[in-house]
């Protein structure tokens, strides 16, 4: 399965750091009754998703906001201390983004969202992607065809999306 406008997303535990270290969070009970923007990344700290992914959901996080949306996720195959790290980094855990760990990659398996390019040391990684997603529903979907690039997967394309 290829992720597909259309689809619910699957009921799956991701990681977060919690008060307490590594906590389990179900990705339904994020989802459940709510409108998220989800942005999926290749790698934590890398140029792409730290010059321009990120920043730009930082940028509009006011806006998608406004516009009704309830959470701003990202999601990376990176380990729950590295998402922590990185969104304390980049200015987006003050931004109100939402940093969650697919360490195993079983989201992004589920989802056929996966990747693998070992000359460049990235192993079942997360293709670069945007998704408005309604009650675990994805009504947008944004996939770029190069995971180096970030256009369509942007903040601001999902915002104009978003408000039609």
């Amino acid at each position: 399965m290829t992720l597909s406008v259309g689809d619910t997303l699957p009921d799956v535990n991701l990681l977060r750091m919690g008060a307490e270290g590594p906590e389990s969070v179900s990705l339904s009970s994020l989802l459940a009754g709510r409108n998220v923007v989800i942005f999926a990344v290749p790698s934590a700290f890398s140029g792409t998703c730290s010059t321009a992914h990120v920043p730009s959901y930082i940028r509009t996080k006011p806006a998608l906001d406004e516009a009704g949306v309830d959470d701003v996720i990202c999601i990376a195959a990176n380990d729950p201390f590295v998402m922590s790290a990185w969104a304390d980094a980049t200015g987006a855990a003050e931004a109100g983004l939402v940093f969650l760990s697919d360490a195993l990659s079983e989201y992004t398996k589920a989802v056929g969202m996966d990747f693998t390019a070992p000359h460049v040391g990235l192993v079942n990684r997360s293709k670069r992607y945007g998704a408005y997603v309604v009650d675990g529903e994805v009504k947008i979907l944004h996939i770029e065809d190069n995971p180096g690039m970030c256009g369509i997967s942007a903040g601001e394309a999902m915002l104009e999306a978003i408000q039609g």
